[in-house]
Parts: C-alpha cells; sequence; structure tokens
C-alpha cells in the first residue's frame, strides 16, 4: 500500500502488578504465568501475517511478549527484534510500585487530578499525558516512517495503546475511555504522513476469556 504502513499494535501479556492494579510505569516487571500464556496465543495468531519488523517497549514485560511474536513468524523480514525505549509505558514516578488504593490515600489531590484525567497533570518524577502522547506520536511517526508499503508490529504498555487509539480517532486527551486495553489483545492501525487511523480495535478471539484491561500498567 504506497504511502502507508500498516501497524499491529499489541499491549504486553499480564503481569501480577496488573492483577494487583498495581502502577508500574518504568519499572522492569516480568509476566506472569498466564502473561507467557496470552504472549504466545498472540505469537501464534500473527504467526502468518507479513510482518517487516516488531519494535517493543524495552521493559521486559512487552519485550518478552514480543519475542515470542518474533519466535512464531514464519514470514518475518528480519529476525531482529528491535527496542525502543520510546515505546515504554507512561512514566509515573512516585506513583510507580503503588495500587491505586495506596494512591488514593497517600496523595488525595494528585491521585484525583491523575483519575479524571488532568492533561498537565504529572506525577513527581513522571510525565503528563501530553508529554506520554507527544512521546508516542513522535515515536510511531519515526518507526512507521522506515515501512511505507509494508506491515510492522508494535509491542507496548496499555497507556501507549490509549494514546494510540486517540490519535488514531483524534479523542481529547481528557475525554473518558470506552475502549478496551487488554493484555495481548491485537490492534490494527493505518499510518500515513497525514497521522494514524484506525483499522481494527481489540481483538481478542486468540485468547480464551476476559483479560484484565487497566490502562496504567
Amino acid at each position: 500500500m504506497t504511502g502507508a504502513t500498516r501497524i499491529i499494535a499489541i499491549r504486553h501479556g499480564e503481569t501480577a502488578w496488573n492483577v494487583d492494579t498495581r502502577l508500574q510505569g518504568h519499572l522492569d516487571i516480568g509476566l506472569n504465568e498466564r502473561g507467557q500464556w496470552q504472549a504466545q496465543r498472540a505469537a501464534e495468531a500473527l504467526a502468518d501475517e507479513d510482518i517487516a519488523a516488531i519494535y517493543s517497549s524495552d521493559l521486559s514485560r512487552a519485550s518478552a511478549t514480543a519475542q515470542a511474536i518474533a519466535d512464531k513468524s514464519t514470514r518475518l523480514g528480519t529476525r531482529q527484534l528491535r527496542l525502543n525505549t520510546g515505546l515504554r509505558e507512561r512514566g509515573f514516578g512516585i506513583f510507580e510500585g503503588q495500587t491505586y488504593a495506596q494512591i488514593a490515600s497517600d496523595w488525595p489531590e494528585e491521585s484525583v487530578r491523575w483519575r479524571q484525567r488532568d492533561p498537565h497533570f504529572a506525577p513527581h518524577g513522571g510525565e503528563s499525558l501530553t508529554q506520554l502522547r507527544d512521546r508516542i506520536a513522535n515515536t510511531v511517526n519515526a518507526l512507521a516512517s522506515q515501512h511505507v508499503g509494508e506491515q510492522i508490529v508494535l509491542v507496548a504498555h496499555g497507556g501507549v495503546m490509549d494514546a494510540l487509539y486517540r490519535l488514531a480517532t483524534r479523542q481529547e486527551i481528557a475525554s473518558p475511555r470506552t475502549w478496551d486495553l487488554g493484555n495481548a489483545a491485537i490492534n490494527r492501525l493505518l499510518w500515513t504522513p497525514d497521522g494514524l487511523s484506525l483499522v481494527g480495535w481489540s481483538d481478542t478471539r486468540h485468547l480464551d476469556d476476559a483479560t484484565l484491561d487497566e490502562t496504567t500498567t
């Protein structure tokens, strides 16, 4: 497809901290047993896709999911998995490692601004939603522009998937979320120099049951 890059965007498999509703941010938390299974199921679902390259967040919960996809692929243009820090989850600063309940208790005012999706609020040491959106837009533009006419896979995090959906549908940062961000769900987008558009979202047919759906992973 001339002038466009097809993108398959996948959130990493489940971790123990997803189950505990504990913010991971830039902390490097690995997949739990279910997350490993989800990664394998996603890999099997994409095994015969024509893929020019796989890019992943360098955090292990994402890179392990991406590696499973690379290992199963029968039509991957390059066997090399490319790690990119621009695909990391939102940095949550002092919130990282804390449960939602702990954040509400220890930082009540900050917690309200976070949960209300204040575009300019950043936990101390972390990123705002505006900064996250801009980082993801710049990263995707840089990667997709190298693969015009091809298809690539991006493996990242819940916050990244949310940013991609909003960029593709022109949703405001502060708008309430009404779309799913399930672990190991398959999402499809189209990139052109004019931006992203949505092709398909939250395909979970390769998974047996409902997956955890937390934005902040």
